[in-house]
């Protein structure tokens, strides 16, 4: 009853998931996929409890072991488009990008062109089929604004050994982040679960009741007159989880406006009168700055490291020289 995918994988169920359905509880570990996609895998009986073929209202109790195989869509569907790519390495297993900004990493049904998916088919035939539909060799994603390091998959053997590590949290990410005011502690651990938003469908909020685990642990690396640097470690790698939990601590991201970050402009930093200029940055001040994970087949550590972009480094150059506390 199977058909040829990614798998099979084996899943144990946490001690704090109770009564949770099987489709939504799938739909949340590989977010990747639609929970459309979930309940048809479900239905074609793809997916098994206990050794049993389940229907995708089951509930699932601590301790079940869920064995799955996930479906894929060849790399051929993508269309290949000849955008730039930033390479920090490639080999024969991985690719590592610096991503810049306004770059989304894969395409959805409103946004099908200019992703990094359509640069990466244009930029080599040998992609892993990937985590999800129109996703070729993607293992991990970033918003379409925050830039810096991503690894991408040329196999799927590479694909799976590097997907596991993040499911088991032996990735390091490392973020900066130019924040509005500095936290009263130099370094803290930011633990708040994180959900939907209950009314806006593009954002995420702090939900102490039904949200799932997210930690972040910042440390200030330096302080400013209204402004601060903060180098983030995230624990867990929920969507948005870094723009929320700064927010929600009162020192949200420069320029994210989706979570109260405002646009910065260099009459504002001299403290001189209102002038018309452009913002020294007009999206989210935020970076992915370095990435560690074990090489899928040398097995030995690797670290990858990006530089601060241009606009990034603009800002904190202009924070230095009028803003220095």
């Amino acid at each position: 009853m199977q058909d040829a995918g990614i798998g099979p994988l084996i899943l144990q169920v946490g001690s704090s998931i109770k009564e949770r359905r099987v489709d939504k509880y799938l739909h949340g570990r590989f977010s990747n996929f639609s929970r459309v996609t979930m309940q048809k895998q479900i239905a074609a009986g793809n997916v098994k409890v206990n050794g049993k073929i389940v229907k995708p209202s089951f509930k699932l109790s601590p301790g079940d072991e869920i064995d799955l195989t996930l479906p894929h869509l060849p790399s051929k569907e993508i269309e290949p488009e000849d955008i730039p790519l930033n390479i920090i390495y490639e080999d024969d297993d991985v690719i590592i990008i610096n991503k810049q900004a306004d770059m989304v990493v894969h395409p959805a049904r409103s946004n099908t062109h200019g992703t990094l998916v359509n640069a990466l088919a244009f930029y080599s035939d040998k992609l892993s089929r990937g985590l999800g539909e129109f996703r070729p060799g993607i293992v991990h994603r970033l918003d379409k604004n925050t830039t810096g390091v991503m690894v991408t998959a040329r196999n799927d053997a590479a694909q799976w050994k590097i997907a596991k590590q993040f499911e088991r949290r032996q990735v390091k990410k490392t973020y900066l982040a130019i924040v509005h005011g500095t936290p009263e502690l130099t370094a803290d651990r930011i633990s708040a679960r994180l959900g939907t938003h209950p009314r806006i469908r593009e954002k995420y909020a702090i939900r102490p009741e039904s949200g799932k685990e997210a930690i972040t642990f910042y440390e200030v690396v330096e302080s400013f007159r209204g402004f601060s640097l903060l180098k983030l470690t995230p624990k867990t790698g929920r969507t948005h989880q870094i723009r929320v939990h700064l927010s929600y601590i009162k020192h949200p991201i420069v320029a994210d406006d989706m979570y109260g970050g405002r646009l910065v402009y260099p009459w504002q930093l001299k403290d001189t009168e209102a002038g018309v200029e452009e913002p020294i940055i007009n999206r989210c001040a935020l970076h992915a700055s370095t990435l560690e994970f074990e090489h899928p087949t040398t097995e030995r550590r690797v670290k990858f490291e990006a530089p601060l972009p241009e606009d990034m480094q603009n800002l904190l150059d202009m924070l230095r020289k009028y803003r220095k506390l």
